[in-house]
């Protein structure tokens, strides 16, 4: 399951975005090209070290 906030990748052609919504069974992404659209999430993949790099954590 992909949270906002995840990097993904689209399988098809390779185009990478970040999860901006979360649908019933799409999401909503920007792209790295700034557009965005609503994708099938069959269609996607995180890019888990991606994700963790764009991360922001708090100090506690």
């Amino acid at each position: 399951m992909l949270n906002v906030g995840d990097c993904v990748v689209y399988s098809k052609d390779g185009a990478r975005g970040i999860v901006l919504q979360i649908g019933v069974d799409n999401y909503c992404v920007i792209w790295e090209d700034f557009f965005v659209s609503w994708e099938f999430r069959g269609f996607l993949l995180k890019d888990e070290l991606l994700t963790r790099k764009q991360t922001i954590r708090l100090k506690k």
